[in-house]
């Protein structure tokens, strides 16, 4: 039964450092504080097993969950986060760029997206960067709590119209860790992707 048992397996700082078996992996990527880890907490039902803050650029290692001995959930490090110096940003945004690559094992990847903003030019040019190396990407829409429902509706649809005119129909989740919100969807669509 999905969720029966979680676990930390590892931090990586590359791809050929992660973990040597061929589970399916589920990674997760956005702008910094955009909601990864808490997300993934909510999912697996785990108070702080990724570990949360309200300081951007906590994640900066490949962190490998592992679901039920069948499946990883992988926290990805952020992207977008100017407080950190040129170099450290850019040692954080190699370590994201060569796991999503090169990990042969990476089954599909989850753009994280804050619903509160238009859309922002480090998503846009992220969205560039998976469209030129063809990775097949869905899009977790975070923190809908925060805003009217008419409101999430029409950034939604801003969004969605975006994205349809520069890649495929991705599936897209409207979610809020702290609300629970849209998180029965991604689990079962998770689980649809393991059979």
């Amino acid at each position: 039964m999905f969720l029966k048992n979680v676990k930390f397996i590892k931090s990586s700082s590359k791809s050929s450092e992660c973990p040597a078996d061929s589970r399916h992996e589920f990674a997760f990527i956005g702008r910094s504080n955009v909601g990864k880890s808490s997300i993934i907490n909510s999912l697996i039902q785990r108070k702080g097993l990724a570990k949360t803050s309200k300081t951007p650029g906590k994640t900066q290692l490949i962190n490998h969950f592992l679901i039920d001995d069948i499946f990883y959930l992988v926290d990805l490090p952020g992207f977008g986060y100017s407080k950190l110096s040129k170099s450290e940003s850019e040692k954080i945004k190699r370590i994201s760029i060569d796991y999503i690559t090169n990990r042969k094992n990476l089954t599909k990847l989850f753009l994280l997206i804050d619903i509160r903003h238009e859309p922002v030019k480090s998503d846009i040019d992220y969205i560039n960067f998976l469209i030129e190396y063809n990775i097949q990407f869905d899009v977790i829409f975070t923190k809908v709590d925060k805003l009217k429902a008419e409101v999430v509706k029409k950034k939604f649809m801003n969004y969605k119209n975006f994205l349809i005119e520069k890649t495929y129909n991705q599936k897209y989740f409207l979610t809020s860790s702290s609300k629970k919100t849209g998180l029965d969807d991604l689990r079962n669509y998770l689980l649809s992707l393991t059979d």
